[in-house]
Formats: structure tokens, C-alpha cells, sequence
């Protein structure tokens, strides 16, 4: 089976094109020069540009020093080995029984052998298996024991760390060797690169410090804390993220203690990031390593509250401090903590006032954030069984890029509209269109520097719902006549976020920390009774259970309450507007990681991205208009306003 790089739509492997949108199959097409090459090749034939799938292969080989196998008596493509070419020698990773090398998909498009493992059903008892075309006897896979411990702990991690952790492209076991396919991450920057730069603001280098600790909690369950005590596998994305290149095996480094109670390595690998680094103004921070080397602090919370009061005693210094303080919303340390202007935090701080126990109040936040870039895209589309579009959006942006050594901040004022119409044909599509075009009015008149209170946007809601109203009453429509239009609307003001929606129009949150969110709860019965305490099962085992409590335009106001909700952009995030014909049948929450977490990359092609939700969600739904709105808010710490 091949996957459509464009749709996802399926195809029999013989296809050279799309069954369903005619994109290649067997042709790759050079970004730098346009020239069509064979899929799979390493290099465009006419000017040398990288074009292939060139992946980190991670192996436990059979014995030391084997080479990549060729198996015997099988010329078939799909066969893992033969698939995958190596592009250099196979070398020993430290210590550890792991290997690894650079490979090629020679056949990118093809179903790999973990998705197919993954998909395929399972009856009764019987163990999923690849199909007999393309798996020998000797790899089997199965849920309880086949999956390759090399690849257990990427997979246990996935949710928590998303792109930070590279993801697991493929993995099989057999003829005795253990392979895991991940992204190469060779070419990223390191973080000690990122911080060598001068440029680097001190309050960058103390966020990452703070990620980092983040970090190794979250790989003490699996034993993976050596993964960021190697210095070259800490590494930075195209948005200056933490990452890491890969996880280290445990076994590498028996001598280094996993624990949540010893952060003493952590503390060495600080110290000798920061001595190398050389960073002006870094000399709490070493203070502070120094002091987490020596066994000072078993705590990760108290390192938090060491790092934010370094922030804080950054903040105060500043000239511009109270300009900073009216920015920084984090959570307040307590008054007993306060460190006095100019003095060191390490040398002026009372460490009663921190006990190493104290874990509780800790600051979730440790910096205050400033939105550095802000993309969108948006696409609508009449699906497959309707003869009109009844959805209608619409984006409408101010902002300014302002570009200094501390970086880039963006200063946004936009609006973000998507409805979906009902009340018979043409009706529909008449809400939709009147609801868009008043709320945009309304906001361009009555929303001018901050953030609109809630009274503000609820009073731009009911004009919008007077206005449908009015329609309905002025051509005298009655009953499933009425027209009538669902809503979920945001606005973005720098990084601060209103959400306001009315019916089941969905907005979705996804970030690296928290995964996929869904932010609003659709106003339909089964909700309703949900809410009042009825079981799920039963709530949408009636038969109106998808029937909207309220949309914009059938009911006056007095039948109209919309829900209003606010949020911080407090890191990278995807939020996306979408329709019920996208939504249907938990589309998002079965695909986000295949179509939605890629996207949160800058390097990622939100136009491409919207197309393909669209076309994911003909294929799987299409029973009804599909409209989705795409954000892409990136932050960084808000360092303007602070001593650097």
C-alpha cells in the first residue's frame, strides 16, 4: 500500500498516481530546481539538491560490528533491510550495546512496517502480523513483545515531549538486530552553539535551563536522564526550542544515577554547558550549578524557584522594570523569597525561606512570554454530498514585526471568524456570511488597543445574532425554516487570547507540552445532559443527542449565551477553527499527530497543511461543508524589558 504524500489518501502499491487527487507516486519533484527524480533518490539529478528521506537508524545488532544485512532469496522492496539503504558505516554508540548510521527510504510512500503492524486488526487472540508479501518468516511483530525495546521508550514519551524527542519514523526486530528509524537531527544547531552567540539574551539561556529541568522529569520513568548529560545531543529547533537529538541508553552510563532525588549530574552537565558557553551575565546561573553539583538541592521544584528568582533579580535591575513587571503575569514567589535590587540571588536568599522539601506553590512559569511570530491560514469546501457551502470565515489581521538583538516581537490585533450556516438552502449560507461581516465591524469599530472585556464581546455576539434575527422575523420563517449560523470566534491580542463560541463549531489547542486540547464544548444536547450528570453513554443514546441548544439568528438574545474564554500564549501553539465537517467522528483526535503536530514547526507549510485537513476530511467524512482556520503563534521569552 502507498500513502499520498498530498491527500493520505491510500493506493494499491502499482499506482504511479493518486487514485484521488493525481499527485506522483513514483516521482519526487526538486524544491530547489523543479526537476522530477525518481522517488527515493538521495539527490536531484540536475542540481545536486538533497531530496531524499535521510533518517538516524539506531540498532542493537546481533553481535559487535555486524554489518547491515542483506538478506537472501528475497528481491522485494518492502523487505525492511533492503528497503532502507545505509548511507554511512555502522558505528558503536558509547559505551552502550546501540549502534547507529544514516539510511535512505528508498520507498517513502510505502506503508511502513510499524503503521502496518499498528492498523491492522486483530481478532480474538491472534497476534497482528505484516502481510506474507512482505515479511519473512523471521520478523514477526507483536503488541505484547515484539515492539523493539530500542523503540519503547520513544513511544512511552511521544505524548509527553511531541517534537522535542525525535518521532519514531519506523522499527522492526529480526535476524537477531533491533532497528529504529527516527528523524536525523545532524545538521540542528546545539544549544551550546545557541548560547556561545552573544547575541544570546541571559534570560534565554536561564529559559532553557528551566526546560531542561522539565526535561528530566519527564525521562526518569523511562531511565533516560543520560540524554541530556551528553552535551552534543542537546540541540535547538528552527524556533530556538530545546530538543534532543535522541534518548541515550541507560546502560551507557551505569554510574549516573536516574532518581528524581539526585540532581547532581544535571547540576555538572549545567556547569560545564555554562563554563564553556562563557555567557555574560551567566554567573548566577553557574552559582547556581555549582550549588546543584555539590548535592545542595534534591528538589526540582527549588531549583525552579532558584531560576525564577534569578529572573526576578534580572527584572529588577532592569531600567525599564516596572514597564517589565506590568508584562510579567507568572505566579508571584512569596514575599519572604524577594531578593533585594542588585544584590546575587544565591548569596542574599535566606535558604530557610526554600526549604528543599517545599515543594508546594511552585511557579508553573517561570518567564513572562512575548509572542515572536503569528501565521494563519484558513479553507472552506462544500464536501461530497451537499451542492452548497453554507460555512463562511474570515481572517482579519494588524499587527507589526518588530525586529531588535533580543529577537523579534510581534505586537497582534487580529480576528478570526468561522461559522456554520443551517435553515435550508441559501438560508444557511446568508447567517454565516451576515454574522461574519457584522462581528468584523463590530470589532474593527469597538476594539481598539487591549484586549476586549467579556461584556465587549458578548455585546458584539448579540448584535450579530440581532441582525440574523431580524432577517428571520423581516421574511416571517418559522420553525426549521429560521435561518441560523453556529460561531466560534479569537482574538489575538499580542499573547493574549479571547475565545467566544456559540453551537458545535470547534476551536482546538495544540502545543508541544500539552498535546491536542479541545478548547470549547460543543452546545448540543448530549453535552447538556452530560453536564447535568447523565452518563455519556446514555446522553448521546438519544436520538437528538446532536441537536444544537443554541446557534446565532433563530432565538433573540434572551436565547443566546455564549461561552467566553481566555488564555495566555505561554508557548508554542497550533489553534485551530474548525466545522463540524472536519470535527465528525473524532477526525482531529484520531489523526492530530499525523496532520496537526507537524505544523507547529516553522519550517511546516500551513497553506499545504489546511489543504490536507480538508482532504482528510472528505475521505474519512465529506458528509457535510468542511471549513478550518489554522494559527500558528510562536513565543519566546520576553527579554525587551530586561538587563541582559
Amino acid at each position: 500500500m502507498q500513502i499520498c504524500p498530498q491527500c493520505q489518501c491510500e493506493n494499491p502499491d502499482d499506482n504511479k498516481y493518486c487514485q484521488q487527487c493525481g499527485a506522483s507516486l513514483d516521482r519526487l519533484l526538486c524544491p530547489e530546481c523543479g526537476t522530477e527524480n525518481p522517488v527515493g533518490q538521495l539527490t536531484c539529478s540536475d542540481c545536486g539538491e538533497a531530496i531524499g528521506t535521510v533518517l538516524q537508524a539506531l540498532l542493537v545488532p546481533p553481535e559487535p560490528d555486524a554489518a547491515w544485512p542483506n538478506p537472501p532469496e528475497t528481491n522485494d522492496p518492502d523487505q525492511p533491510f533492503l528497503r532502507y539503504r545505509p548511507l554511512t558505516p555502522i558505528r558503536a554508540i558509547d559505551a552502550s550495546a546501540q549502534y547507529q548510521t544514516q539510511v535512505l527510504d528508498q520507498q517513502p510512500y510505502r506503508l511502513r512496517f510499524f503503521d502496518r503492524w499498528l492498523h491492522q486488526p486483530i481478532e480474538g487472540d491472534a497476534e497482528p502480523t505484516l502481510p506474507p508479501s512482505s515479511q519473512p518468516a523471521t520478523y514477526e511483530l507483536s503488541i505484547e513483545s515484539q515492539i523493539p525495546s530500542i523503540a519503547q521508550p520513544y513511544l512511552l514519551l511521544d505524548s509527553q515531549l511531541g517534537q522535542r524527542l525525535p518521532q519514531v519514523y519506523d522499527t522492526w526486530q529480526g535476524e537477531g538486530w533491533q532497528v529504529l528509524l527516527i528523524e536525523d537531527r545532524s545538521d540542528w544547531k546545539s544549544l551550546s552553539d545557541l548560547w556561545r552567540d552573544p547575541d544570546t539574551p541571559t534570560l534565554q539561556v536561564l529559559h532553557d535551563l528551566y526546560e531542561m529541568l522539565d526535561l528530566w522529569e519527564e525521562l526518569i520513568p523511562v531511565q533516560c536522564t543520560a540524554s541530556l548529560l551528553v552535551l552534543d545531543n542537546l540541540c535547538v529547533d528552527e524556533d530556538s526550542v530545546l530538543s534532543l537529538k535522541r534518548l541515550h541508553d541507560p546502560t551507557a552510563h551505569p554510574e549516573q544515577p536516574t532518581a528524581a532525588s539526585s540532581l547532581t549530574h544535571l547540576g555538572e552537565a549545567w556547569l560545564q554547558l555554562l563554563t564553556q558557553a562563557e555567557h555574560p551575565g551567566a554567573d548566577s546561573l553557574i552559582n547556581l550549578a555549582q550549588l546543584i553539583a555539590r548535592g545542595q538541592f534534591t528538589s526540582p521544584d527549588v531549583v525552579r524557584q532558584h531560576l525564577r528568582l534569578i529572573a526576578d533579580n534580572l527584572e529588577q535591575k532592569s531600567p525599564v522594570a516596572a514597564a517589565a513587571a506590568s508584562l510579567n503575569e507568572s505566579v508571584a514567589m512569596p514575599p519572604s523569597s524577594v531578593v533585594p535590587s542588585g544584590g546575587n540571588p544565591l548569596v542574599n536568599l535566606p535558604l530557610s525561606s526554600l526549604r528543599d522539601d517545599d515543594e508546594d506553590d511552585t511557579p508553573t512559569i517561570v518567564l513572562p512570554m512575548k509572542l515572536s511570530s503569528l501565521d494563519e491560514a484558513g479553507r472552506t469546501d462544500i464536501g461530497r454530498q451537499r451542492d452548497h457551502n453554507e460555512d463562511y470565515f474570515g481572517i482579519y489581521t494588524n499587527f507589526q514585526r518588530l525586529e531588535t538583538p533580543n529577537g523579534r516581537t510581534v505586537r497582534a490585533h487580529n480576528l478570526y471568524i468561522l461559522c456554520d450556516g443551517m435553515g435550508g438552502h441559501a438560508s444557511g449560507e446568508v447567517a454565516s456570511h451576515l454574522a461574519v461581516k457584522t462581528l468584523q465591524d463590530y470589532f474593527q469599530t469597538n476594539w481598539q488597543n487591549e484586549m476586549p472585556p467579556i461584556e465587549a464581546i458578548r455585546e458584539g455576539i448579540f448584535i450579530a445574532n440581532q441582525a440574523i434575527y431580524d432577517e428571520n422575523q423581516s421574511e416571517q420563517r418559522s420553525g426549521s425554516g429560521r435561518m441560523g449560523t453556529t460561531l466560534v470566534l479569537v482574538l489575538v491580542h499580542n499573547s493574549k487570547v479571547a475565545v467566544a463560541h456559540v453551537g458545535d463549531s470547534r476551536l482546538y489547542r495544540l502545543t508541544r507540552r500539552r498535546g491536542l486540547e479541545q478548547i470549547t464544548t460543543d452546545h448540543e444536547v448530549g453535552q447538556r445532559e452530560i453536564q447535568r450528570g447523565i452518563d455519556p453513554d446514555a446522553a448521546y443514546s438519544r436520538p437528538d443527542a446532536y441537536q444544537l441548544t443554541q446557534a446565532l439568528g433563530p432565538r433573540d438574545n434572551t436565547g443566546v449565551d455564549p461561552e467566553i474564554q481566555f488564555l495566555d500564549l505561554d508557548e508554542d501553539a497550533l489553534l485551530l477553527l474548525c466545522s463540524d465537517g472536519l470535527s465528525d467522528n473524532d477526525l482531529i483526535e484520531t489523526h492530530w499527530q499525523t496532520h496537526l503536530a507537524p505544523l507547529i514547526s516553522s519550517r511546516a507549510n500551513l497553506d499545504q497543511g489546511v489543504a490536507q485537513l480538508v482532504e482528510l476530511a472528505n475521505q474519512h467524512n465529506g458528509h457535510d461543508n468542511i471549513t478550518a482556520l489554522l494559527i500558528r503563534a510562536k513565543v519566546q521569552p520576553n527579554m525587551d524589558s530586561m538587563l541582559m
